[in-house]
């Protein structure tokens, strides 16, 4: 960590910044040229893929992006797999493969559905599987006559027939070449019809069964659901896990040779299940591997999967099995400049640069046509050992009339629970899931406390994703002394996240104070001040005790706020989307609680460099959201926190625009489970009317019950002095 005096580098805007006779950092009409403090990114950003240096940094960073898919997914800690009770019938012949209709439980009431083509005749030995998300438009896509025709003189397809239907072409064409292939509904396509396709796919107002946050039942696009990390994304995640999960039990199947790929909406299916799933032996995720848009659909974003990361990363998770994928004129037309490069320097790295390949057909809009899927057909054939001759030549075959495609009817009724109550019952499943996984962690002996630790510690840590920065500076922007306290002013600037934090350090003058006390609060600095400028009693308490006392504005607070936006103490800003969905703004950018955390965890570092014999915390006046993941975070290297919850819970948060929303937070054991997380190192709690249980069984399993005491009230003389011992 280094710390060096620079220039810095200011912003004039049109409106002023008001403090009443607060002492400033920056001069009067001026903000930080911090970036955060500009738009916020969308999934049309631009997300480079930026390869470690060396193969043990790759593992270490694969490993956090792989909780962090099953976490943003909901799948941490995994649910349990209820029994399939797999239903396959209705074969039909045609030449070369059969076809037969499928529909299985994924979880209790809720039906997945497909299509499953086998080779014709019978299996010698276990065949190679291929699982196949169809993407957008449905696995019964199909082309107008006119369309068909066009093309084909395009050379985008070959069979007037057969063409009509690419997404059903290719599984027939991988049965012919000796694959078993399973093709499965997405949400409210075919007859996957519990879920409507409008809700997965086109929700765009709020329904009233998200109004009610009391409510012990909600749906998916909910505050509740948002607070527990429930999306239609980690469904249909959970959905392919789940058709993996039949296709490799099938008796005919050889596990060991499993592979998926699936184009569009269907590849980044892809690139999550080979992400987090290593059954899955060779992957051609088309469409979706790129450093452009990363997914425009609900069913394509959640909140946390895309921070600092993007579908090229995500992707080269799945190294070094191999790997292919075409580039298109479309958001992918830079992938041979952009993100390939890098897959192929990732492979090469830690293991063999020829088992990725990106094929460039610009000459193409966005497709998984006939000449895409001869790509993928030339590398299942080399990676899952078939020993065919290539290339493989795709065959035209007699079209599936509806009546073979159609899976229920007859004998086999479709679900009669559909609709909102089925959302109900689908999210209160997974609920009760993550409760009942949660509520078994224990701290009876030492590996459970570990597992405990490991399972919510890694939760959060996806949530802020933030550690005590290393490259920070800090700028000297002016000092002054008055009635008796000396106040200098700087700028802190975390480089990494290009974070510049402004605030002030007070302390008595002439004094050598040991400890330095960071005051956080809900509205930053300013609130510490009376209006003729002067240190309130409180303040001025503390600073009579002797100490170094650190006052910062945080994102979006005093000075470190930009003039004129929606931003207030209760709204945080998110993206510009028509869209009622939290994640397209938190699947990209950290919400207002991560960033202040990010910020005081900054002002800690910088605290490390007054060289006093020990950091401390305060929070007050609503700051307890952030400041107790710090507290958290920096462990030991903050000696005593003091932190005044005011009965805070992230379950109260009733929109995804609310400054404290924190996607997962309700899951993960709210505000007392990250105070837990603070043991076994000092911890004051204020605003409670008792110690939460969490907190309590936290320090007790650590045999450190004498670091957790309780301040009833507001802040009282009492805490303050044992903030100002060393």
């Amino acid at each position: 960590m280094r710390f060096t005096l620079s220039i810095f580098v200011v912003m004039t805007i049109a409106a002023g910044i008001t403090l009443a006779q607060t002492p400033t950092v920056l001069p009067e009409n001026t903000v930080t040229d911090d970036v955060r403090l500009g738009p916020k990114k969308t999934l049309n950003g631009h997300f480079p893929f930026k390869v470690p240096s060396n193969p043990a940094q790759w593992y270490e960073r694969a490993d956090q992006l792989r909780t962090r898919v099953l976490v943003a997914t909901g799948l941490w800690p995994m649910p349990d797999k209820p029994p399939l009770e797999a239903v396959v019938f209705d074969k039909t012949q045609r030449k070369g493969f059969t076809v037969e209709k499928v529909y299985f439980q994924s979880l209790p009431g809720h039906y997945v559905t497909g299509l499953l083509f086998r080779p014709d005749g019978p299996a010698e030995r276990q065949r190679p599987a291929v699982l196949s998300p169809h993407g957008h438009g449905g696995r019964m896509q199909e082309y107008s006559d006119s369309e068909i025709e066009k093309q084909i003189a395009q050379g985008a397809e070959h069979f007037t027939k057969s063409g009509k239907r690419p997404k059903l072409a290719r599984c027939a064409q991988l049965a012919r070449m000796g694959c078993v292939c399973f093709i499965f509904d997405m949400l409210g396509y075919a007859d996957s019809q519990q879920i409507s396709r409008e809700v997965a796919h086109r929700h765009a107002t709020v329904r009233p069964e998200e109004q009610d946050p009391s409510s012990d039942q909600w749906v998916f696009y909910s505050p509740q659901a948002d607070l527990r990390l429930q999306s239609i994304m980690g469904l249909q995640t959970w959905n392919a896990i789940r058709a993996l999960d039949f296709l490799a039990a099938l008796p005919d199947v050889d596990s060991d040779r499993l592979a998926v790929t699936g184009g569009s909406g269907g590849g980044t299916q892809s690139i999550l299940l080979g992400a987090i799933d290593d059954r899955i032996k060779v992957s051609f995720p088309n469409g979706m591997v790129s450093t452009s848009m990363q997914g425009g659909c609900y069913c394509e974003n959640c909140n946390l999967l895309r921070i600092d990361t993007g579908n090229v990363e995500l992707a080269a998770l799945f190294a070094p099995r191999p790997q292919a994928m075409t580039a298109a004129d479309d958001w992918t037309r830079d992938m041979m400049k952009d993100g390939y490069p890098q897959l192929s320097w990732l492979y090469a790295m830690i293991g063999n640069e020829a088992d990725v390949y990106c094929r460039p057909m610009l000459h193409f809009k966005h497709n998984y046509n006939y000449v895409t899927r001869a790509t993928m057909y030339q590398w299942m054939n080399r990676h899952l050992n078939l020993g065919l001759d290539d290339p493989v030549i795709e065959q035209d075959y007699e079209p599936l009339t509806n009546a073979e495609t159609t899976i229920w009817g007859g004998e086999h009724p479709a679900p009669t629970n559909v609709g909102i109550e089925h959302e109900k019952s689908v999210c209160k499943w997974f609920n009760d899931q993550a409760s009942k996984k949660l509520a078994k962690l224990n701290t009876e002996n030492e590996d459970a406390r570990q597992e405990l630790n490991r399972t919510y510690a890694s939760a959060w840590q996806v949530v802020f994703d933030q550690r005590i920065p290393e490259d920070v500076t800090a700028d000297d922007r002016g000092q002054q002394t008055k009635d008796g306290i000396h106040i200098q002013k700087v700028l802190v600037h975390d480089k990494t996240r290009q974070a510049k934090i402004p605030l002030l350090v007070l302390r008595k003058t002439g004094s050598k104070p040991k400890t330095t006390v960071i005051w956080t609060t809900g509205s930053g600095k300013a609130a510490l001040f009376a209006k003729n400028g002067t240190p309130d009693a409180k303040l001025r308490q503390l600073i009579d005790q002797d100490v170094i006392v650190v006052l910062p504005d945080l994102l979006d607070q005093g000075e470190l706020h930009t003039a004129g936006d929606a931003t207030s103490d209760e709204l945080q800003r998110t993206v510009d989307d028509k869209r009622a969905y939290s994640a397209f703004t938190f699947g990209y950018n950290r919400t207002l609680v991560a960033e202040r955390c990010a910020d005081l965890l900054a002002i800690v570092a910088f605290a490390k460099t007054l060289e006093t014999e020990s950091i401390n915390l305060l929070s007050t006046d609503g700051s307890s959201t952030w400041a107790t993941p710090a507290a958290a975070i920096a462990g030991p290297i903050i000696a005593r926190a003091a932190i005044d919850t005011n009965a805070f819970r992230f379950k109260q948060v009733d929109r995804y625009q609310d400054v404290n929303f924190v996607p997962g937070a309700v899951k993960y054991g709210d505000l007392p489970m990250l105070l837990a997380l603070r043991a076994p190192n000092a911890l004051t709690i204020m605003g409670e009317k008792n110690i939460p249980t969490p907190v309590t069984k936290a320090y007790e399993s650590t045999g450190n019950s004498a670091m957790l005491t309780q301040q009833r009230g507001q802040l009282g003389s009492s805490v303050i002095q044992w903030l100002a011992n060393p």
